[in-house]
């Protein structure tokens, strides 16, 4: 059977008139992507990839100088100073912040008006990745598990990480990328709490990985809290907490407040910026939740060091290309 393609193809249906069928067609048509496109997601991503590297979001920047102009102590402002300078040499010089290049993950949200191949997306997204260390010379930090091949591509089975979303009524692909450093997703932490926990445990638990952890996320830290749902979303919760914007809140009110709750106790450990001590531990407490079963209650923790690196950009279906953070 033919495929219809145009208003003309279809017999009008009872109650749907010439003119809204014809502006139904002439919007799947306009909202279909073209081959172009593909190629336009890879070189995004290379882009990404790499501007990602060298300047910071102005958010954490100015987080950072916030906390620089408070600190009490003086190992802790020099540390700051060493920050910002290594800030503004990424911005200035074209120069990546820090030499780690990360574990490459995207998300990925569909609009849905979008019409599009989930394959060759996947695809573009590798390659652009792949790009970006090849044409850029990155160091490549990807390796196989047990043999620690590395294929010099920061890519592999099952690298990068994609997560997709969907968000109704867009015409856009919106990808936000991270690429996550050692030192802090080693830093990675979940425990199955039980409902008996309460929220003290989950306070508790939180607290002992911070004071934990130590100086090896390099702090001051974005520190990701994932609660509920099962172990797999829990952590992928805590992540994607700490990709939310500096001084963003959860939109739950009890939730905001355990935020701010948590980042006044952690920031009177006194760990301070790289864990010489001083006033800032943390920058900020993200957490993200979702539901769970009635018999457990998960949390996660996942740090992310004071550079936060994080680039986003939004690509219409016409093609354009839009930057940001």
């Amino acid at each position: 059977m033919r495929r219809a393609t145009s208003a003309a193809d279809v017999p009008l249906a009872k109650g749907i008139d010439g003119a809204r069928l014809s502006l139904y067609f002439a919007r799947a048509v306009r909202m279909s992507v073209s081959q172009n496109f593909y190629e336009l997601v890879e070189t995004t991503c290379r882009d990404l990839y790499i501007q990602s590297l060298k300047e910071i979001p102005p958010d954490v920047v100015e987080a950072i100088r916030q906390a620089a102009a408070r600190e009490s102590k003086e190992v802790g402002r020099r540390i700051f100073s060493h920050y910002l300078k290594s800030i503004e040499l990424g911005r200035t010089e074209n120069m990546m912040v820090c030499q780690d290049t990360g574990i490459p993950i995207y998300w990925v949200e569909i609009g849905g008006n979008l019409r599009l191949d989930g394959a060759q997306l996947t695809e573009a997204i590798v390659r652009g990745t792949e790009r970006a260390t090849k044409e850029h010379h990155l160091r490549s930090s990807i390796v196989a598990p047990l043999t620690r091949q590395n294929r010099q591509t920061s890519t592999g089975d099952k690298i990068p990480i994609i997560h997709y979303e969907f968000r109704r009524d867009s015409n856009e692909l919106d990808i936000l990328f991270m690429p996550k450093g050692s030192g802090s997703e080693n830093m990675s932490f979940m425990k199955m709490l039980v409902p008996a926990d309460g929220i003290g445990g989950i306070k508790r638990f939180v607290l002992e990985q911070v004071i934990g952890a130590g100086a090896k996320p390099c702090p001051p830290t974005i520190v990701g809290v994932g609660i509920g749902g099962s172990s797999d979303l829990c952590m992928t919760l805590a992540k994607k907490a700490t990709t939310r914007p500096l001084g963003s809140k959860n939109p739950d009110a009890e939730l905001a407040a355990l935020e701010d709750e948590l980042l006044t106790a952690i920031n009177k450990t006194g760990i301070g910026p790289q864990g010489l001590g001083g006033d800032t531990t943390a920058l900020a407490v993200h957490i993200e939740s979702a539901w769970t079963h009635i018999t457990c209650n998960p949390v996660a923790v996942n740090l992310q060091c004071w550079r936060a690196e994080r680039r986003r950009a939004k690509i219409s279906a016409e093609g354009q290309v839009a930057f940001g953070f």
